[in-house]
């Protein structure tokens, strides 16, 4: 059955707007996707009919909100096919790498390296710079080959008795490249590492099973996928939670707290010290729940034709560079305009309606690879229609004349 995305589209509110008199055009869900109104009124519930802290509470209203907050991690442990206790409600996927980043400091010492990739978003960079800095752990990058592929030879000779953790982006968010996960977390296991997989960009473009990747630990965020800021998971498998330390101390982290001695409890709780972000994590869960009930393949095959109409729309534009050109990439185009910096081409496509992204898209590393200070991106979500390609590649041909 055909994806009928006029009723997806339907059901995003936002998307019924104009800008500057023109239809909206949101090409920028890569950095933030818009929400449908079942994560809007999913929340707007919570917060009208239900809401009290969670956890402690004996009242009618905390039991009521304890068992949606604790059945939107049941909703993420099914979506992700992880098990009971794997799942950790974070503010972000940039606090959970942090989080293990924290935790794992204790069991590396100067001169243990660290791997991470070229194409590495810097919420995935920053945090193991810390550890360089703190420890003298050793940072190396695996390579990009010119199409925006993670060069693989090189990565296997990089592994080492030294490599303690490998870190890298199941979907650049830059290039659309995905990257073999499971591969690579194998390789990793085998030369004895651990491995972190940012799936950010990835967690909303394809199905994603944990214990297929086999990765230690798997990070996403919720407002990528459809649901609000604010929230974010960490997964990590069982022994490797419990081997990590606390992240922050405060009411619900705790076993037993006395003026001598604290005890901690057992993950995830460990890990959400305070009064959690209750609201956002029930948005989560209804995001989820949302795009389950919709045909994911369906979805997938409609965003790459999509993407295959830009790039048709685009031939022949040889005064455009695409970065990223991997087979079976994701719908994110990343490009400069020649004689145009990528503000100015946003800023422009903006009096049209369309929303881009421009700038170094959180990547400078990448950035540098390519030899290009910043670029303009445009990212296709399951909301966008041959509409939407139509006008931002006319949009697009206008702006060029503005700088030809």
């Amino acid at each position: 059955m055909a994806f009928d995305v006029e009723a997806v589209r339907a059901q995003f509110p936002i998307l019924q707007r104009q800008v500057n008199g023109k239809p909206l055009v949101y090409l920028d869900s890569a950095a933030s996707a818009q929400k449908p109104q079942a994560v809007i009124s999913a929340m707007t519930g919570a917060m009208e009919h239900s809401y009290a802290n969670v956890h402690r509470g004996l009242h009618t209203l905390a039991n009521e909100t304890t068992e949606a907050y604790e059945a939107a991690r049941r909703a993420v442990e099914r979506f992700i096919n992880a098990d009971e206790g794997e799942v950790v409600f974070t503010k972000g996927g940039t606090e959970a790498i942090n989080l293990v980043a924290a935790g794992l400091a204790r069991t590396l010492s100067a001169g243990d390296e660290i791997l991470l990739t070229q194409m590495e978003h810097h919420a995935n960079i920053v945090p193991w710079h810390f550890l360089r800095e703190r420890l003298g752990v050793v940072l190396r990058f695996v390579p990009v080959t010119d199409a925006g592929e993670l060069d693989l030879d090189a990565y296997r000779q990089m592994l080492g008795a030294r490599t303690k953790v490998v870190a890298f982006s199941h979907m650049s968010n830059v290039l659309g490249t995905v990257n073999p996960a499971t591969d690579i977390t194998r390789m990793a296991h085998e030369a004895g590492a651990l491995v972190l997989v940012d799936g950010c960009q990835s967690i909303v473009h394809q199905p994603v099973d944990v214990k297929a990747i086999d990765a230690d630990f798997y990070v996403f965020s919720g407002h990528k996928l459809y649901g609000p800021t604010g929230i974010g998971i960490l997964y990590g498998k069982a022994e490797r939670l419990a081997d990590l330390p606390p992240y922050q101390g405060g009411g619900e982290m705790i076993g037993l707290v006395s003026e001598e001695a604290i005890t901690y409890a057992d993950p995830p709780h460990r890990f959400e010290a305070g009064t959690p972000p209750i609201i956002e994590a029930i948005g989560l869960g209804a995001a989820i729940e949302w795009l389950n009930g919709l045909d994911r393949p369906a979805i997938a095959a409609h965003e790459a034709h999509l993407y295959d109409r830009m790039m048709e729309g685009l031939a022949g534009a040889n005064w455009l560079r695409v970065i990223g050109e991997a087979p079976g990439k994701g719908a994110i185009l990343s490009f400069m305009m020649e004689g145009a910096h990528a503000h100015d081409v946003a800023q422009i496509l903006d009096r049209y309606g369309v929303a881009v992204r421009a700038g170094t898209h959180c990547a400078e590393p990448l950035m540098r690879r390519f030899g290009v200070t910043s670029s303009a991106r445009a990212s296709i979500a399951l909301y966008n229609t041959e509409a939407d390609i139509d006008a931002f590649v006319q949009s697009l041909s206008k702006t060029q004349a503005f700088f030809a």
